[in-house]
């Protein structure tokens, strides 16, 4: 099962995305910050990390970077309202997929599926019906 790190500070949006994406049979860790992320990192394997752009403490492209050190193999895809700073991780995480807000949770869903369409796991992502 592919295994997602989401770091959103808005409550209603984190519970919003966590729930949308385990209906969707991925597995969900979320915290509401990097510098609650960044343990997790440490200590557990993720597939993804799927992070807000503008959070307080440690924005998600600073997050980006510590996960790029932690955990290298874990893809990143940016979530944000801002076009700016769409702008700014374009430039300093050229790597990661930025989601622009608003967005509809199928799109989300799929581009997270997208991301691991090579993944040996991905094909059973969704739980059968």
């Amino acid at each position: 099962m592919i295994r997602i790190l989401l770091a959103e500070d808005d409550e209603a949006m984190r519970a919003y995305l966590s729930r949308a994406l385990e209906n969707a049979g991925f597995d969900v860790a979320a915290v509401d910050r990097g510098t609650a992320a960044v343990p997790l990192l440490e200590r557990q394997r993720f597939d993804l990390l799927l992070s807000d752009i503008v959070m307080p403490e440690m924005d998600g492209i600073e997050l980006a970077q510590r996960c790029a050190e932690i955990s290298p193999n874990t893809k990143v895809m940016f979530i944000t309202g801002f076009a700016a700073v769409t702008l700014k991780a374009n430039r300093e995480a050229p790597q990661a997929r930025v989601l622009s807000k608003p967005f509809h949770l199928k799109d989300l869903v799929l581009e997270v599926e997208r991301l691991f369409s090579d993944h040996p796991l991905a094909g059973n992502s969704r739980p059968p019906m």
